[in-house]
């Protein structure tokens, strides 16, 4: 909300076509010509609003501390305005309430309609408000609102609110002091010698002097005093008769006589001096004395009279006499104030009517200078008051033709308003004449006001170049659907001949495809207010399409019925062709990257994704948040993330990186083997701006790969361990056969026998190992039935029940109720699982956490599955786990073939055995994968052979 103090400066293009001063000189004509208050209040409403041209303009009169009331408007909802009650502490209307409070001229534009109710009743977009003062207190507010406008009012409309409310202020005040004075004249016939007197005495100083004087000869007073009120405070402004005169017993006198008001209350009261005043009566030499109360003809207390030195209290005829001369002085008094204002207000009037900037110029029937102020006269040459008298012919010598006593910008003698525009001396003015009829008598005058247009008319001129000369179409459109006016880019655009075919053509069935496309359009302005940048075809007079780009509004008029469409059209024909080969181009680009059963990734230069194809969603699992911004890096395995560190170095070097193996990890954290091929993208300076990587899916081909490596391996090893546990079992069975005569010999000393015993354990020990490579070597298939994966699980556990439970750990047992059999021999089965759970025994026993093993048993696809999942730190080399004779465990706990025993078993049996660490917290987990059995299962099948 704006305050609008500012200085009054010159409206570029006036908003009426009466000026602002000519409104001045009618409201003070107005008030001189006696209408009353409702009719001056409507008169006003009316000039104002065809003023400033807006919607409405209404007066909110202040009729109790707490409340408005609407007293008149003109313009939109007048007759329901009229009545309308409104509470200061409602909110309603802020502006009106704010120009109160603050008693300036506020203005808001943009108005929120949703925070000011009755703003949107009214279907305000700006609002202006001014307080009318009158003796420092706002009565009311005049209100000003436009409908259409959002930024219209401005400080210098704020400022010429301001100057228009001071004078109806003024012109209110005379009008109800006038209306008072008429009713206090015949109540002071008795004191026709006073007012004959003081009538004629209309200054505040000279009224004052002589009124204490002769009120003071009339009750024999020896000394006499006024107080009056200024801004609130009670002064002394008249002391007769008495011993001091200086401004501290001014001073003095005041405090007194402000104290004996709350004491006092008697509109006529005496005493003697000193209880009165104190010592301020010694001081003025005061015995008695008399007070009266001045009130004012609003009933509030003006001022005080005081009367001392009578010899005597005042007796009732007294009373009645001072009763009389109090209620004359009192409007007297107002007069005297009144004429002060008026007189301040005319002054402040001239002070106006000699600031504008526009020539003004005043003159009677006969072309004589009345009047010219002050910019007109310093253009001229002369000081103001030698003009008048002259005839305007010889002040305005703009034309030889005119006639000698004629005025050059009188152009009829029509009584109202006039507007033209006249060149003078190379500048060109709007001048606006208006004829008003003086107040003292019923001659015709006339008011003339040069408006400096000069410059305007320039931009005019530019504007119209510009507007002929963009490139862009500009168009205003009826409602009904006619071109109003058009530039000549929009007659180019369309395909027309000229301006004026176009602006014979039919809106919504030449120029739309249809005219419910337009009604739609229509109402999508209406309801926005405004169209920004909005797409439409329009058909040309060839019938050929064109795309343009269009901004439109709608325009109002003062009441908010709509009168026009104004727009511009951008044509964006060429630019919609290019965006559909784009397309196209796009479309066929991403449907070759999407089909591919490649995966492909564009990186920038810091290794941010920035796009993957559908192939990533579907085959890695990956939504598309999860991959777009995360750094590439992340997708591989941290093992191998060092060779992509450097594959993407040489990349941002230029260099193009092929067929690197790499593990990558999917969303589901398993991990694939890829082949992935590095390509650097170069932008236009041939500088690397992005990476393209391509994976192609080698999971599958390594795993056949390894596990072809790793039974060559393992058939290799077998043949060497063979021969071995052969040649080591023959001394072998020597080395216990002679152990156990020896230990049988009754003769043997303690101590050999001691170390035989060590020897004995110890060839035992060896003796186990050599049965283990030959289990291991041993190419025998296993004995086939259908067993139960559960019941072998159950019978294991039961093994190692004791142990688990002394040492606390948690084993938790997931079997799947339904679970198909499977074709195998049940003890080498049991080995596999009993050497697995071992494995897992002695990984938890290695921790600090509670330990946990975990068995579940499920199926997946014709496979019965069962995993074992351990929370003990994991495997060091998973890649190795599986090879004879590796082992992680201290010398002397393991040979390194209970594994490989493990797996050369789910091999034979026609299954897998693989296993991984956790990527969710600590621990790895083994998964034994064995063909269940089907109703129809196959000879090969129960053989134990699984096709590749």
């Amino acid at each position: 909300m704006h305050s609008g103090n500012g200085t009054l400066v010159d409206d570029p293009g006036s908003r009426s076509g009466e000026t602002f001063q000519k409104l001045l000189l009618r409201l003070c004509a107005a008030a001189n010509q006696g209408h009353d208050t409702q009719s001056l209040l409507r008169l006003f409403c009316q000039m104002t609003r065809e003023f400033f041209q807006v919607s409405g303009s209404y007066f909110w009169q202040v009729v109790a501390p707490d409340e408005l009331v609407g007293t008149e408007a003109d313009g939109f909802m007048a007759d329901e305005f009229r009545g309308t009650r409104l509470g200061l502490k409602t909110g309603a209307s802020e502006v009106a309430l704010e120009s109160i409070r603050s008693r300036k001229t506020v203005y808001l534009n943009n108005v929120d309609l949703e925070r000011y109710p009755m703003a949107r009743e009214y279907r305000a977009r700006s609002i202006m408000a001014a307080p009318l003062i009158i003796s420092g207190e706002a009565i009311g507010a005049a209100v000003f609102v436009h409908g259409s406008d959002p930024a219209f009012f401005s400080d210098d409309l704020a400022a010429k609110a301001t100057i228009l409310a001071g004078q109806a202020a003024v012109a209110l005040e005379m009008t109800r002091n006038l209306h008072l004075s008429e009713q206090h004249r015949r109540r002071a016939e008795a004191l026709m010698s006073l007012a004959l007197e003081t009538s004629s005495l209309v200054r505040l100083p000279e009224f004052a002097k002589r009124f204490v004087s002769r009120v003071a000869g009339m009750l024999d007073a020896h000394a006499a005093a006024l107080a009056l009120y200024q801004d609130s405070k009670l002064e002394t402004v008249v002391l007769e008769g008495s011993q001091g005169n200086d401004l501290a017993l001014f001073g003095r006198l005041n405090v007194a006589l402000s104290g004996l008001l709350p004491e006092h209350r008697q509109a006529i009261f005496s005493a003697p001096a000193n209880e009165l005043l104190g010592p301020v009566a010694s001081a003025l030499g005061w015995n008695d004395l008399t007070v009266a109360r001045l009130p004012g003809t609003d009933g509030e207390l003006v001022g005080l009279l005081c009367l001392a030195n009578r010899g005597h209290a005042a007796n009732q005829d007294d009373e009645l006499l001072l009763q009389a001369i109090v209620g004359q002085a009192s409007v007297a008094l107002e007069n005297a104030r009144l004429f002060t204002r008026m007189d301040q207000a005319n002054r402040h009037w001239l002070e106006i009517f000699d600031a504008l900037s526009d020539f003004i110029v005043v003159h009677d029937e006969h072309h004589r200078v009345l009047r010219a102020n002050r910019p007109l006269a310093e253009f001229i040459g002369v000081p103001p008051p030698e003009l008048i008298g002259i005839s305007m012919s010889a002040l305005m010598s703009v034309a030889p033709d005119v006639a000698p006593r004629s005025c050059p910008f009188c152009r009829s003698d029509v009584e109202g308003r006039d507007e033209f525009v006249q060149p003078v001396l190379e500048r060109t003015y709007l001048v606006s004449t208006s004829r008003v009829h003086a107040s003292e008598s019923e001659s015709l005058q006339t008011i003339h006001v040069l408006k400096d247009i000069t410059d305007r008319r320039e931009a005019e001129r530019r504007y119209r170049e510009l507007f002929d000369n963009i490139q862009e179409g500009l168009f205003f459109t009826s409602p009904e659907g006619r071109f109003i006016e058009v530039n000549q880019a929009l007659v180019r655009m369309l395909g027309y001949d000229g301006r004026e075919e176009l602006l014979q053509a039919e809106v919504p069935t030449q120029i739309y495809s249809s005219p419910e496309r337009r009604r739609e359009l229509t109402q999508l302005v209406e309801q926005r207010g405004v169209l920004r940048n909005y797409h439409e075809t329009l058909r040309r007079k060839d019938g050929s399409l064109i795309h343009v780009l269009m901004n439109a509004f709608a325009v109002r008029d003062a009441q908010g019925r709509l009168t026009q469409y104004r727009g511009l059209m951008l044509d964006i024909t060429d630019l919609k062709n290019f965006q559909s080969e784009l397309q196209r181009e796009r479309d066929f680009s991403s449907k070759i990257l999407n089909n591919t059963q490649s995966l492909i990734l564009v990186a920038d230069t810091a290794g941010l994704i920035s796009y993957a194809n559908r192939r990533w969603y579907e085959a890695g699992g990956y939504q598309r948040e999860q991959l777009l911004g995360r750094p590439l890096m992340e997708l591989i395995a941290p093992t191998r993330r060092s060779a992509m560190q450097e594959a993407l170095a040489a990349t941002l070097c230029g260099q193009q990186v092929d067929n690197l193996e790499l593990p990558v990890m999917r969303a589901d954290g398993r991990t694939g083997q890829f082949s992935v091929n590095l390509s650097p993208m170069r932008d236009d300076q041939g500088h690397v701006s992005s990476i393209v990587v391509v994976m192609t899916d080698i999971t599958d081909a390594s795993m056949l790969h390894a596990k072809l490596m790793h039974t060559e391996k393992m058939a290799a090893v077998g043949q060497l361990v063979s021969g071995v546990a052969h040649e080591v079992n023959n001394p072998l069975t020597a080395i216990l056969g002679f152990a156990d005569l020896l230990m049988e010999n009754p003769e043997l000393p303690d101590a050999a026998r001691r170390d035989l015993r060590v020897i004995l354990q110890e060839a035992q020990r060896t003796k186990q190992i050599v049965q283990n490579l030959l289990s291991f070597a041993r190419q025998m298939p296993p004995q086939r039935q259908a067993v139960q994966l559960n019941s072998i699980l159950s019978r294991t556990i039961k093994l190692r029940a004791y142990d688990f439970s002394s040492h606390g750990v948690e084993v938790v047992e997931k079997y799947l109720s339904d679970l198909p059999d499977v074709i195998g021999d049940s003890h080498q089965l049991q080995q596999v699982f009993l050497n697995i759970i071992n494995n897992a025994y002695d990984a938890v026993s290695e921790t600090e956490r509670p330990p946990r093993i975990e068995i579940e048993t499920s199926t997946a696809g014709g496979f019965a599955e069962v995993s074992f999942r351990d929370n003990g730190p994991g495997i060091a080399q998973p890649d190795r786990i599986f090879d004879p004779f590796f082992t992680t465990k201290e010398v002397g706990k393991g040979t390194g073939l209970g594994l490989s025993i493990c797996y050369g078993i789910v091999r034979e049996h026609g299954g897998e055995i693989f296993c991984h660490n956790h990527q969710d917290g600590p621990g790895a987990t083994f998964i034994v994968r064995l063909p269940a059995v089907s109703e129809t299962a196959t000879m090969s099948a129960s053989a134990g052979v699984v096709e590749r």
